[in-house]
């Protein structure tokens, strides 16, 4: 398995910088000289790029990253995405520095969106954030609510490596759909903290989201009467999640 680290961009995106000996794998990458930085600091060769989706923040950094270094993109075969070598749209089985790594399809956000699921670490783009999820700027709620369900079946312990630092930024709303949940008070401390010392929030932890994300529990008596509240049109799963989405959009 490769060693995983983060890379900072723009006001609050993460690239993922995947290492195994001085071969590198990144992730995302929405600017290149933050990644040109890392590598040549560290001596590494850039062996590929993963992208989850043709967003600019997510593939900015492509062609200047191609013209140091010659490597295959992995990326959204439904999605204009720069340098594409390895078009991909979910099911596949690819070699990330000897790590075997299952693609997955996770429209929503966008239509193409893939995540990426390596042996306990799964690289979600902007389909999963702490306490939250992407925007559906091209998908469906039902799209959504099923790639945000394909994701929840994942191992309670998979660690959850999304793009952006938005958990602080998520909390308020998730207390607002359920204020009497005592875990979701708890992570908010714990998030004020680090964000306080300058910490990341991610990765993740899949069984933390599963207790706090309302948006990972739209089958809960709470978050369900939170999104009648808010006039879902019935209490289903897809319902309820549509409705708790456009309440966030508005918060």
């Amino acid at each position: 398995m490769f060693d995983i680290s983060l890379i900072h961009a723009f006001k609050d995106n993460y690239i993922w910088l995947l290492q195994r000996g001085r071969q590198a794998f990144v992730v995302d990458p929405g600017e290149a000289a933050p990644v040109v930085e890392r590598l040549e600091n560290l001596g590494l060769t850039l062996a590929g790029i993963l992208v989850t989706h043709h967003h600019a923040d997510h593939q900015g950094g492509i062609g200047e990253l191609l013209e140091r270094w010659s490597c295959d993109v992995y990326a959204p075969a439904e999605e204009s995405i720069t340098g594409t070598t390895r078009p991909l749209r979910g099911g596949e089985c690819i070699d990330v520095l000897g790590t075997p790594v299952e693609v997955l399809a996770v429209p929503g956000h966008t239509l193409g969106h893939l995540a990426y699921l390596a042996p306990g670490a799964l690289f979600c783009g902007d389909t999963l954030f702490g306490a939250g999820c992407g925007r559906l700027f091209e998908g469906t709620p039902a799209q959504m609510s099923a790639s945000l369900a394909r994701i929840a079946a994942l191992p309670d312990a998979t660690r959850i490596y999304c793009a952006h630092e938005y958990t602080q930024m998520n909390l308020p709303f998730a207390l607002a759909v359920e204020p009497d949940n005592r875990a979701l008070a708890e992570r908010a401390a714990r998030v004020a903290a680090l964000r306080a010392a300058g910490q990341a929030t991610v990765p993740l932890t899949l069984a933390e989201e599963k207790t706090t994300n309302p948006f990972l529990r739209c089958s809960e008596p709470a978050v369900i009467a939170a999104a009648v509240a808010q006039a879902a049109v019935n209490r289903e799963k897809v319902e309820v999640f549509a409705a708790l989405r456009a309440w966030r959009n508005v918060f």
